[in-house]
Parts: structure tokens; C-alpha cells; sequence
């Protein structure tokens, strides 16, 4: 039966990326659902980016726009926005593509065309709700406000009216563990901080799987992060 894996954000560590995907072995048939935060902080945002490009290619893949990739687009605007995506993560990503040097000229079109055309706002299945940052509860998916699904913390999500489980990330949990409050679960393991961890969940079996700074994979169950 094909899998529904959600992988939280990667926030460019192409390194645990690949470890994480050669541990799941996502079969074509799959569906790869990533929450956003593909790119800053880490040293291989445009590798990333190239990655899961590729993925679209060859599996079956939702990629969910987080809040980095709108500062992103936005940093083409004027000064303002470039500098607040630059102080965010956005000076790692620029040397991801040119070295010390990096400019947003380096970015190349399929890239720019990726993060215009290839992102989703959110993802609706019969049983779950994948968004990068949160959902108001009270709201239909295709009505919730851009700030809900790009930027707002998780910390006091409520349940949704659909009772849908709410899979999300943006909100690092420093602790490592993913977030689990039985109708929303947070995905975004810190990957750029002290745990050094990128998430995965079988959402099908609720398998969680883990791949640290060393690129060693752990295996567990969400119900073992219960609050």
C-alpha cells in the first residue's frame, strides 16, 4: 500500500536529507509530502532545492511553501526584504550558490520558477492536514489566511474543525522530539540547532524516522512524543 511521508523542514542539510530518504526508500507511488523550509540557515540550500526538484520528477511529491521561501521571493523586491531574508538564513543560502560572493542574480530561473509555480499552499487528505506553519481551527483549508499558513507558531494550535490531524513544521522543536498533541503534530525537529535532527513520518503507520549530525538513523513511533 503507498505511504503518506512527511518530511519536516530541511532548512538546506542535503546531507540528512539524503540519509533520511535512503532510510525510507520512497517508492514512486509514494506520496512525499515536504512541510517547507527547504532553504537558509544550512550550508546546501540550492542542493536542496535541486533534490526535491528532482523528486517532482520522478515520485509522486507535495512541496508546501514555508515562511523562508516567501521571505525568499519577497528579498527580490526591494531592500527591506532582501536584508530581513539576508539576516534569516538568507546570507547561507546566497553562499550556497556563488561562495562569499553569492548574489540573488545567482539564482538560477528554474529555481526562481520552483518557488513561483512548483510550491503548494497546503495539503488536504481524508485523514490529515499538512501545512508548513498552522491552521486556524474554525476555517476551511482554502480560506485560511497566508500569515496562519506561513508564520504563525504551533505552540497553542487548537484542533481543526474537520477533526483532520494537523501534520506541521516552522516551529523548532529544540528538544528534538516531534511535537505530538494527538489532533496536530509539529515535524520541525531543529535540524540547524544543538539536535541536529531531520524528521520523517510514515503517516499511514505513525513511524517516525530520524537522521542526526553524524547521519545516523533512529526509528520510533510518533505515540512514543505523546504530550
Amino acid at each position: 500500500m503507498p505511504r503518506t511521508l512527511a518530511i519536516g523542514d530541511i532548512h538546506g542539510h542535503l546531507a540528512h536529507l539524503e540519509a533520511l530518504l535512503a532510510a525510507v526508500a520512497p517508492a514512486p507511488d509514494d506520496h512525499l509530502i515536504f512541510l517547507g523550509d527547504y532553504i537558509d540557515r544550512g550550508p546546501d540550500s540550492a542542493s536542496v532545492l535541486n533534490r526535491v526538484i528532482a523528486l517532482c520528477r520522478t515520485h509522486k511529491v507535495s512541496a508546501i511553501k514555508g515562511n523562508h521561501e516567501q521571505m525568499m521571493l519577497d528579498a527580490r523586491t526591494n531592500h527591506e526584504t532582501f536584508f530581513e531574508w539576508f539576516i534569516n538564513g538568507g546570507d547561507a543560502a546566497l553562499f550556497s550558490y556563488a561562495g562569499a560572493r553569492g548574489r540573488i542574480q545567482d539564482v538560477p530561473p528554474e529555481h526562481w520558477k520552483f518557488l513561483e509555480t512548483g510550491l503548494v499552499d497546503y495539503v488536504e487528505t481524508d485523514s490529515h492536514i499538512f501545512v508548513h506553519a498552522s491552521a486556524d481551527p474554525s476555517l476551511e483549508m482554502k480560506d485560511q489566511p497566508e500569515y496562519m499558513l506561513r508564520w504563525e507558531r504551533c505552540d497553542n494550535i487548537a484542533p481543526h474543525f474537520s477533526t483532520k490531524t494537523i501534520v506541521c513544521g516552522h516551529t523548532p522543536q529544540k528538544s528534538g522530539r516531534p511535537l505530538n498533541r494527538g489532533y496536530a503534530l509539529c515535524l520541525d525537529t531543529y535540524v540547524y540547532g544543538p539536535p541536529g535532527l531531520l524528521t520523517c513520518l510514515d503517516c499511514s503507520s505513525g513511524k517516525i524516522i530520524q537522521a542526526d549530525r553524524q547521519l545516523k538513523i533512529s526509528r520510533s513511533h510518533i505515540s512514543d512524543y505523546a504530550d
